[in-house]
């Protein structure tokens, strides 16, 4: 029998999702408030915690050799910390008025109902999944979660075929198809849009397209999968579009994310135009008190568009949980916002943008000028010198900068973190151009290529004026 605040002597948190913000969350509250002070219940559906999504492709591919890698802390690690968490366990309903959660064993079917003084919702998101026939055919992937990957290993581990055809172009796309690549698969990406990585203006994923046919990969762009072909075993067989079918003894889907919301929604808490949970700077949800929401489940304010969006990355889910759980641990801690920086690769291809893309920019009612340079790695006449693309964007007459992209080679990636440093300060690409960054043949060109990008951004703002 639950019993009420009242019965009980000390506080209650419950969390509900065990991966990066949940756990993060946890975890920061009982460093703060030992158990005699705060009781902390989790709930995970699945049968691991706070293991890293985004390595799932590295597993899958061979780079990182044994799954448990990717796992950061075990549920007897977060267990001997005095976190109740129970595994295979999925939170069903939340009761806001009763401030309570229902819970239902997956294992068992038994359900029953958990009273909260705090409660934190982590739900995650969860992968698009396209009402097609046959997508849930065996044989048909999705990646989203430690279980995911270990399936689709199963089936490449049970199939004698070598041809695989990898459906969406953005980061997983891109990323599996890399995967399969390593494994020895024929590779067919098929993407709706007209470049893959849509995270990039279509200039610059022109350049991801043609390194990706450069390494093997056949793409099918502006392209709308249609159905799921099966053979007579059930078993997938070929994808279709309207125009072509493509021969596949394994389908991954790589479409992308939504917040997963389903509960939030139904016990009436507020959601934003991309569907995610509306959190205050201190991830507490809005008109609630004591309610708060993390990780991918939420949306988070653009500092440099000013809008809320939704962005699912790891990142970001472990800083919500630090701040979650400093809170409800009895300290004081915000979440200021984003600008919008991730990094990616495909084979030895970098891939890296932060802020705005164009279109972002025209959403926003920005008014800029865009730029792209082309440069090298290293001092070009430095061994192992690589191209680098590099494209900027930057407001028409203040000179703010909006946003970069970079495609390049080896030691192109990471580059975009000067970008995204210079965004948070809100600085103007004038500014940029007098940054005291590192330099030496082997690492940069005197002019680093941010850099020369800035210089030539601010000669385009100028001659705009």
């Amino acid at each position: 029998m639950n019993m009420s605040r009242t019965e009980r002597s000390r506080e209650r948190l419950v969390v509900v999702g065990g991966d990066a913000a949940g756990m993060s969350a946890a975890s920061q509250a009982r460093r703060l408030r030992g158990p005699d002070e705060l009781e902390i219940v989790a709930f995970e559906r699945s049968h691991f915690t706070s293991y890293s999504a985004c390595g799932i492709p590295y597993w899958v591919g061979g780079d990182v050799p044994e799954r448990d890698r990717l796992i950061a802390r075990s549920p007897e690690e977060h267990r001997a910390r005095d976190i109740d968490l129970r595994m295979r366990t999925e939170v069903v309903e939340i009761d806001v008025e009763g401030r309570r959660v229902r819970a239902r064993e997956l294992d068992t079917g038994d359900a029953y109902w958990t009273p909260y003084d705090k409660l934190v919702i982590a739900t995650g998101a969860r992968p698009v999944r396209p009402d097609l026939p046959g997508v849930d055919a065996p044989g048909v992937h999705g990646v989203q979660n430690l279980d995911d990957g270990q399936a689709l290993l199963d089936t490449l581990a049970a199939t004698e075929g070598r041809r695989a055809v990898v459906v969406g172009a953005g980061y997983i796309g891109v990323e599996m198809a890399e995967a399969l690549i390593n494994l020895g698969y024929e590779v067919t990406v098929v993407n709706r849009g007209k470049e893959p990585m849509s995270t990039l203006d279509p200039d610059m994923g022109r350049l991801v397209h043609r390194a990706m046919e450069g390494m093997g990969i056949t793409m099918v762009d502006d392209a709308e999968v249609t159905k799921f072909l099966t053979g007579d075993d059930g078993r997938v067989r070929a994808v279709a579009t309207d125009d072509a079918e493509y021969p596949a003894d394994v389908v991954v889907l790589g479409i992308g994310v939504r917040p997963e919301t389903g509960l939030a929604r139904a016990a009436g808490l507020p959601v934003g135009e991309h569907g995610g949970l509306l959190t205050d700077l201190s991830m507490r949800v809005r008109g609630h008190d004591d309610i708060w929401a993390g990780g991918d489940c939420v949306e988070v304010l653009d500092l440099v568009s000013g809008r809320e969006r939704h962005i699912p990355l790891g990142t970001h889910a472990n800083k919500h949980g630090q701040v979650i759980g400093a809170n409800v641990g009895g300290g004081y801690a915000t979440f200021p916002g984003v600008v919008g920086t991730a990094v990616s690769k495909v084979c030895d291809l970098e891939i890296a943008r932060t802020g705005l893309r164009e279109k972002d920019a025209r959403r926003a009612g920005l008014q800029f000028v865009a730029v792209t340079i082309e440069s090298t790695s290293r001092a070009g006449y430095y061994p192992g010198a690589a191209p680098m693309t590099v494209k900027m964007l930057a407001e028409r007459r203040t000179g703010r900068l909006l946003g970069v992209q970079i495609v390049g080679r080896e030691g192109a990636g990471k580059r975009v973190d000067i970008a995204a440093v210079a965004l948070t300060a809100g600085m103007t690409v004038e500014q940029m151009t007098a940054l005291d960054l590192g330099y030496a043949p082997p690492f940069s060109p005197v002019w680093d290529p941010v850099l020369v990008a800035a210089r030539k951004a601010v000669t385009a703002v100028r001659s705009d004026s």
